[in-house]
């Protein structure tokens, strides 16, 4: 049955992920791109400037909404997860150091998309029955595009439901269990033929504690996310800089490593990866499988901020990109490269390639607090993908589906325990896909809309 599923997803994703995938994502960036001007260059001191300032701004948030900061670490917590740290790992595995560019060409320009994303979605979005504001891909195609397009939202909205239960749980637990487990094993507390029973216990403990946040809605999602992701990246930039100085004398070496493996992965890799577009392929998809930029998911949690200006809260879009995957990714990048760690290229790899970046530097005592790291990172992704699901069911539905759903989300965290990790990868990876066609249609027929919001407020910045 397995064989069946992996050669079935294996089709689709190399449709969805080819060359014509590789076009729409880079070409709907660079339109967007120019119809702003390149706004994420141009007005990158602003942006920055802006979204720093505006989050050491202590505000409570009316009824049925949560503050900018809130809800940019409630994206945050979404964006800043496992795709940072075992998606670059599998990038790297399977696409070579080369990848690492690839994902950097892809941030450049998802910069720009995701905050059209935000800024959309802040723009056309709606209050539910419940009083809580919503927006997101669905309500900026219902609400900006005339009905011959409507299609798209419900598509984009299946796609997310469908999505969320791979890639924003059963994947995310898939590498607290490796974290946990890879520790354990390190202390020698446990032996390799107790990690299946761990596991299981490890992933309904998860689902407990999800359920408990999820269930107390919006504003305990963004309270706890408010809490969790400043901490949790703090914490693993430190670490992670440890390894890049303790390994300074290397970095030259590995950022031409990245640079050559990108346009000549056999040169790198030792022949094993010759394939440019593999490289290229592997480095886009993980990238946007970790700061999602194009799958407008993101845009769902600042839908929920207290704010009455859409470009401002866009500005929030660039931010999340640039610290996502310019800053995170390039450090797990240079963990694994730097370290000296041992690559088997052309093998699937996630987690425990990152941890043993870690521990070869800093030996097996540190494999404890990379374990912290990865279950916080995973946990909050775990939280904002809750939310992103909640909403596309809702949309499908109603405000009634909400709990229901929230509770079934909760319990998937048990089944992502125990599952394969290549499989679970390249499922995400083909949902991910398959959720980003009805958006990227969406912010192409709405880019002049992107561009008109984008020059009216900088005419009159606050």
């Amino acid at each position: 049955m397995l064989n069946t599923i992996e050669g079935i997803n294996k089709i689709v994703n190399n449709f969805i992920w080819g060359v014509p995938a590789m076009i729409c994502i880079i070409g709907v960036g660079l339109i967007l791109s120019f119809r702003t001007g390149f706004i994420q260059i141009r007005k990158f001191p602003y942006a920055i400037k802006a979204t720093i300032g505006r989050m050491f701004k202590k505000k409570t948030a009316s009824d049925g909404s949560i503050t900018p900061f809130q809800a940019v670490c409630t994206a945050l917590a979404a964006t800043v997860g496992t795709g940072n740290i075992a998606g670059v790992a599998g990038a790297i595995a399977i696409g070579g150091p080369g990848a690492v560019f690839w994902m950097w060409c892809s941030a450049l320009l998802g910069m720009c998309t995701k905050f059209s994303e935000v800024t959309l979605a802040v723009h056309f979005r709606e209050t539910n029955q419940h009083g809580d504001l919503v927006g997101g891909p669905m309500y900026y195609i219902k609400n900006g595009l005339s009905k011959n397009w409507r299609f798209l939202a419900y598509l984009f909205s299946l796609f997310g439901v469908l999505t969320v239960f791979g890639t924003g749980n059963a994947t995310q637990v898939n590498t607290i269990t490796t974290a946990i487990n890879s520790a354990l094993l390190n202390y020698h507390l446990i032996g390799e033929e107790s990690t299946q029973t761990v596991s299981l216990v490890i992933g309904i403990i998860i689902a407990i504690a999800v359920a408990l946040v999820l269930l107390g809605g919006i504003k305990r999602i963004g309270n706890v996310c408010e809490k969790l992701v400043p901490f949790m990246a703090v914490f693993y930039v430190i670490l992670a800089l440890g390894v890049v100085f303790l390994n300074i004398g290397k970095v030259p070496a590995v950022f031409s490593s990245i640079i050559s493996g990108a346009f000549n992965p056999r040169a790198v890799t030792g022949g094993v990866i010759g394939s440019f577009f593999t490289s290229m392929k592997k480095g886009v998809s993980r990238g946007i499988f970790s700061n999602e930029a194009g799958l407008g998911t993101g845009s769902i949690a600042h839908a929920c901020a207290d704010t009455r200006k859409p470009v401002k809260q866009g500005l929030f879009g660039i931010f999340e990109v640039f610290t996502d995957t310019i800053v995170i990714c390039t450090l797990t990048a240079l963990v694994i490269l730097c370290s000296g760690t041992s690559i088997e290229y052309g093998a699937a790899a996630g987690a425990e390639l990152t941890i043993s970046g870690f521990t070869v530097t800093y030996g097996s005592w540190v494999s404890i607090f990379t374990a912290v790291a990865l279950c916080s990172f995973a946990f909050s992704t775990i939280l904002g993908w809750g939310l992103y699901g909640a909403r596309c069911a809702e949309f499908l539905f109603s405000a009634k589906i909400i709990k229901p759903f929230m509770f079934l989300y909760s319990l998937v965290a048990i089944v992502g325990a125990t599952m394969d990790l290549g499989l679970l990868w390249d499922i995400a990876d083909t949902f991910n896909g398959l959720m980003a066609i009805p958006n990227l249609i969406a912010l192409f027929l709405l880019s002049g809309t992107v561009a008109k919001l984008a020059k009216e407020y900088f005419a009159n910045p606050d």
